[in-house]
């Protein structure tokens, strides 16, 4: 039996863990923490924290489980270079899974890109497009940006997430120019209830392939979130992601 701590238990992604875990027998919701609550109180009642509050807290609780060596799920985004280095550098000391997102659809996409941009080649054009709710902050989504890493990496790009945008265009408007065989477009859009689309577009003469996932869910991704937690406290100290979870490395 895993015991899990949720941090972030009323919001919604909280809420879809805490129905989930409900319909899996071989985890249990040990504590649950949110605004205003203290960590240190519950952080010995479980093997593994699961974290979607947001990028504000999460090096706070990072630390306090590499203390009390607890594994850790991060699923907040819009880290800064810095937090994320001293994020990546306490997986000396603990398991951690961190992804941009626990979907086993998601993280499909993520291998099936990677592999159509190496079949494809650099003649054709790469495009993302995503679109989410209206009360999403951040744009563009952690998983839109781990898409345009995943092209950077297959065009030979070996770009950090603050220097991304060296290889990536926003949205265009106005007398920009002719589109350049290097970049790589993102297009963020917002409304209604959507849970996430995202399309990974490859464009040449002639022809166009198109990759696309919609979540229909939240649970689709706390049921990822819930399949990491039971994973990684089984593994040995080190950073993780999705992909290790579902053996797609």
């Amino acid at each position: 039996m895993t015991k899990i701590i949720i941090a972030g238990a009323k919001g919604r992604m909280g809420l879809a863990l805490l129905r989930c875990a409900a319909t899996m027998p071989a985890v249990t919701i040990s504590g649950q923490i949110d605004l205003g609550d203290d960590l240190g109180a519950v952080i010995g009642q479980g093997d593994v924290l699961v974290d979607f509050t947001s990028h504000q807290n999460t090096l706070a609780f990072a630390r306090l489980c590499a203390a009390r060596q607890k594994a850790i799920v991060i699923g907040t985004t819009g880290h800064s270079e810095a937090e994320r280095q001293e994020l990546a550098s306490m997986a000396s000391q603990i398991p951690m899974v961190w992804s941009a997102n626990f979907s086993t659809g998601v993280n499909a996409l993520f291998w099936l890109t990677r592999k159509a941009a190496e079949i494809l080649g650099p003649g054709f054009d790469l495009e993302i497009v995503e679109m989410h709710h209206r009360l999403k902050k951040d744009a563009p989504s952690g998983t839109a940006v781990t898409l345009a890493q995943i092209l950077a990496e297959a065009r030979s790009l070996r770009l950090s997430l603050d220097n991304l945008d060296k290889a990536t265009r926003h949205g265009r408007h106005g007398l920009v120019g002719e589109r350049t065989a290097a970049e790589i477009g993102i297009h963020s859009i917002r409304g209604g209830d959507v849970v996430g689309d995202h399309t990974v577009i490859f464009a040449t003469e002639g022809e166009r392939l198109e990759l696309t996932h919609k979540a229909s869910s939240r649970d689709t991704f706390a049921l990822g979130a819930l399949r990491a937690a039971q994973w990684v406290v089984g593994q040995k100290p080190g950073l993780y992601d999705m992909q290790d979870v579902l053996g797609l490395k």
